[in-house]
């Protein structure tokens, strides 16, 4: 291969030029025992899609680790890099997902909820841990039956939530002296809710659920929970715009002006189609249905024709996405994000609207607002993807 005076480069350029990945990729092959078919495929992906650096050490390290194991599939491979070399494996997995080398798991959110559970569960001290353990099965269990019956599952968020609850519990009467759920009193939960008033509500709905779970097992004899109540007003009490506010958002982001074409699509996918931070999010390419200029939000059930404003914002970011070069799936992609096939951040989608000084949440509560003043609660539900409770809120 041609060295770095031969390319006319003086080191440090060499260095970081991605003619580097591709010159170490070509020592490898030669000294490899069997060139993987897929090697000159990945260099390139290395090449265009990662720091230099950063991108030939990846080279390198992986063509030891086919060295070593005498592997060349992607399965054996990436199980390889999993065991001795786990920074290695998600650069390996995003590679042989993205160029469908490996199939992607069915359900990675799942896979990765049950890792997040069962952290929080052996946060839990040991003797009341068995009956956190039994009650987070349950939960999931009662998600998946949900499913299966064509109801509303809760989300995998909300498990993880009603698990915070518990386990801060658990920690506040271990260190209390607790050894066991069967001496819990009201007035051991009235302490706990004591700490902090504002998330009585959010509290007492996972330790009522919680505490019904142990009397119907016999963990506890009595229910110390059914006694205590959260008063709360009912209706919507959070902040939205006035109808002057929202038309000077509208021809901000419906305008030509020099902003991030993120920025213009969050606001008007929020403001005027009460799209939630998640959906934003986890919306991909697959989505999208050019020919009508409509879009199928992940969680609703029918797709949406976008107005012209939505939609000129929309194909902004698709020219953004464009200029990446990326294989990432979503329609928001960052930076960051470009480089593997993974969603972005919730902090990038509030982050976006930092110019106008506002949170999404804000945006979309004004439109719910709208909406539930406009149409009945059957129609807002299905055409959001919202629960009825959850609608109910807004009317």
């Amino acid at each position: 291969m041609p060295s770095q005076w031969a390319l006319g480069m003086c080191k440090r350029c060499y260095e970081y030029s991605p003619h580097t990945v591709r010159t170490r990729a070509v020592g490898w092959s030669r000294r490899m025992p069997r060139t993987p078919p897929w090697w000159e495929e990945f260099a390139s992906h290395l090449a265009t899609h990662r720091n230099v650096i950063y991108g030939a050490d990846a080279l390198t390290h992986t063509a030891r680790l086919v060295t070593e194991t005498d592997a060349t599939d992607p399965l054996s491979l990436l199980a390889e890099a999993r065991r001795t070399r786990p920074w290695l494996s998600r650069l390996l997995a995003d590679f042989f997902h993205a160029h469908h080398l490996l199939d992607v798991p069915a359900d990675i959110q799942s896979t990765r909820a049950a890792t997040r559970r069962e952290r929080r569960i052996e946060a839990v001290p040991a003797p009341l841990r068995p009956a956190v353990h039994a009650f987070a099965e349950v939960m999931v269990a009662r998600r998946e039956n949900a499913g299966r019956l064509g109801l509303r599952p809760n989300q995998l968020k909300t498990i993880e939530i009603r698990l915070d609850t518990v386990r801060d519990l658990a920690l506040h009467l271990h260190a209390k002296g607790h050894t066991t759920w069967a001496g819990v009193n009201t007035t051991d939960l009235e302490a706990f809710l004591a700490r902090n008033p504002a998330r009585r509500a959010s509290w007492l709905a996972g330790l009522r659920q919680f505490f019904a779970h142990a009397h119907r097992t016999k963990v506890v004899l009595h229910n110390p929970a059914a006694p205590l109540d959260a008063p709360q007003s009912r209706g919507f009490k959070g902040a939205t715009l006035t109808l002057h506010e929202q038309r000077k958002l509208y021809r901000r982001w419906n305008s030509h002006g020099e902003m991030h074409p993120h920025e213009a699509f969050i606001g008007l996918a929020a403001l005027l189609h009460a799209a939630t931070t998640t959906e934003l999010r986890l919306l991909t390419l697959d989505h999208l249905t050019p020919a009508r200029h409509a879009v199928r939000f992940p969680g609703r059930t029918a797709d949406l024709a976008l107005d012209t404003a939505t939609w000129k914002a929309l194909t902004g970011c698709l020219d953004h996405r464009a200029s990446l070069g990326t294989d990432n799936p979503h329609v928001l992609v960052t930076r960051l994000t470009r480089t593997h096939t993974r969603p972005a951040g919730a902090a990038h989608i509030r982050d976006s609207l930092a110019p106008v000084g506002l949170l999404p949440r804000v945006l979309r509560s004004t439109r719910l607002l709208t909406l539930a003043a406009e149409l009945d609660i059957k129609q807002l539900t299905a055409a959001l993807g919202m629960s009825c409770n959850g609608a109910a809120h807004y009317v």
